[in-house]
């Protein structure tokens, strides 16, 4: 028997893999053309994947339980946690001493030593990848499922234990049922098979064609579907293009390979809708109108923006604007009404039903109990789900294009740094009762927090900026955009409920707005606030933010905790 002979990696393929490995890739959503027999197929197959992921989610559950129960590793994780903090304490000092450089070589060293330690006890546990990979293999048999679809489900689940293990993770969640998972394979030529016929993409997924629907009136789509195929007619030109182009001028071409493809299973308005999520290589192109203007023009220059917990004031050399956070006209108003209505009326169903679960005074009883859930109550549970649906596409479409407008207004994006995670706990007063002696609430921002999402509007903000050439800052926390006074040189502390202030000089200023206007007035150089500048910006727009509050009023448009009185 001969052997094969092994292939050689030539300098091109190396430095192809380099080109794949630093390019940025971005998501195109198509929707299929099929019937509703192949709809149900793959919606069962999706549900079956999710049950496999639950069984080995479970196993990892319990072997992680039991790590965390060991007194060992928790003082591990601990001791692990304090040398951080100490690395990170000497990383702040810009010139270290020879005996502070010698300390820091010892903290790494000890830092090694216990994560070693930790990686030890992890694998005697068996919580680690390679024994979550192996069991899946094992369960994908008795599900049906491809290997391809359940390694990436495998890493879905090894993923949300690594949170618990590395970050800030505190629990593992089971998917209920009706949450299907993506079914997604990693590879263009297994699982979800993509390829051209008649010079058009299709999709084939397990032996059965999946046609996209082809929506001429999406310019942006149209023009994403165009580089995709264009790309795969002659890919090996392109890659050559893409290579030549990283090798001569350090430049990282926009190529639009198609990496690979996820399947989605969505159920909208009570019908089956299946969609492909095409993840494709190269930043995505730019949004057009009818007329081949560019829909999103990106522009130069600083823009300060203070994010509070529902609203955003934003400052730049074009304008300056208070607005609420993830806001399409009343549509978020309105879905709250609906949804508490809706909440009010399931929960008088849910005790009709189920009179022996409910104490007299009303409290849910201790123990088992079985839940019987009525005709009605099942209508408005799936009327719930669906405004609920209506409520996160509204939240997601405002955001985007309060993104895009942050962008149209500059390139530098300064603003401080996240605080939404930490506001969204529930506060510990130190005086649990309050002067008439009951217990103060404990409750903080959390379902302002979920309406607008300021949190993902950052992470957004981020990921728009940096993959557009532009610069995103965080100031430090000695920066108190909230603070600071530039007439007066000082720091002065306010109440959070104080919304409008008056300056040192007597100049009645908005805070929000003036913490955002602080915060565009940056010394990029030693990030603090540059007070020359403020004085030379202060008075133009200062008359902007007069204009805009007067604009404000005049529409009766209601901005959350600015301040700003409307007459009703």
């Amino acid at each position: 028997m001969t052997n094969r002979k092994q292939h050689q990696i030539t300098d091109y393929e190396k430095t192809l893999r380099d080109y794949h490995k630093t390019s940025s890739r971005h998501v195109v959503v198509f929707e299929t053309e099929i019937s509703e027999d192949n709809k149900r197929h793959l919606f069962r197959q999706a549900d079956l994947l999710r049950q496999c992921g639950n069984e080995l989610l479970g196993i990892m559950k319990r072997r992680l339980e039991q790590l965390l129960r060991t007194k060992r590793y928790r003082g591990l994780r601990k001791y692990y946690g304090s040398l951080n903090e100490k690395l990170k304490a000497l990383e702040k000092v810009k010139v270290l001493s020879a005996i502070q450089k010698k300390h820091r070589q010892e903290l790494l060293a000890e830092l090694k030593s216990a994560g070693n330690s930790m990686k030890e006890m992890q694998e005697a546990y068996q919580v680690t990848w390679d024994f979550c990979r192996k069991t899946m293999e094992h369960l994908r048999l008795s599900y049906g499922q491809p290997s391809i679809f359940a390694l990436s489900r495998a890493e879905d689940v090894w993923s949300a234990v690594s949170k618990v293990l590395y970050s800030d993770g505190d629990s593992l969640h089971f998917r209920k049922r009706g949450q299907l998972p993506e079914l997604r394979a990693k590879q263009s030529n297994r699982g979800i098979l993509i390829f051209l016929k008649n010079d058009k993409l299709c999709f084939r997924c397990n032996g059965t064609d999946l046609p996209i629907r082809r929506n001429e009136k999406d310019l942006w789509l149209m023009d994403e579907l165009d580089a995709v195929e264009t790309y795969m007619k002659n890919p090996d030109t392109w890659d050559a293009y893409a290579v030549d182009q990283m090798q001569k001028n350090q430049k990282i071409a926009s190529t639009y390979r198609p990496c690979y493809a996820s399947i989605v299973c969505r159920i909208i308005r009570g019908k089956l809708r299946v969609y492909i999520h095409l993840t494709v290589e190269g930043s995505s192109l730019a949004k057009r109108t009818k007329d081949g203007c560019v829909k999103h023009p990106c522009s130069d220059g600083v823009v300060g923006c203070d994010i509070g917990t529902q609203t955003i004031a934003y400052t730049s050399g074009h304008d300056v604007g208070l607005e609420n956070l993830a806001e399409r006209g009343q549509s978020i108003r309105h879905t709250e009404r609906q949804q508490r209505l809706i909440l009010r009326a399931m929960d008088r169903s849910r005790r009709a039903m189920n009179p022996g679960n409910y104490n007299p005074d009303g409290t849910i009883r201790k123990g088992k109990k079985i839940w019987i859930k009525s005709n009605r109550y099942r209508k408005l549970q799936k009327r719930h789900q669906e405004l609920c649906r209506i409520a996160a596409e509204n939240r997601k479409l405002a955001i985007h294009e309060q993104v895009h407008k942050m962008r149209s207004f500059g390139n530098i994006f300064v603003t401080e740094a996240k605080n939404a995670k930490k506001l969204q706990r529930r506060a510990k007063p130190e005086n649990p009762l309050d002067k008439n002696g009951k217990p103060k609430r404990k409750k903080r921002f959390g379902k302002s927090i979920q309406n607008r999402c300021p949190g993902y509007f950052q992470m957004k903000v981020k990921q728009m900026f940096e993959s557009t050439g532009g610069i995103y800052i965080e100031v430090p926390t000695d920066y108190r955009a909230s603070q600071y006074d530039h007439t007066a040189d000082d720091y002065i502390k306010k109440k959070l409920s104080q919304r409008m202030f008056c300056l040192q000089d007597g100049t009645k200023v908005q805070r929000d707005w003036y913490s955002s206007f602080l915060l565009y007035c940056i010394d990029l150089t030693t990030k603090t606030i540059d007070r020359e500048k403020c004085k030379m910006e202060f008075e133009s727009l200062l008359r902007k933010e007069q204009v805009m509050i007067e604009e404000i009023i005049r529409s009766g448009r209601q901005v959350m905790n600015s301040g700003i009185r409307i007459a009703q």
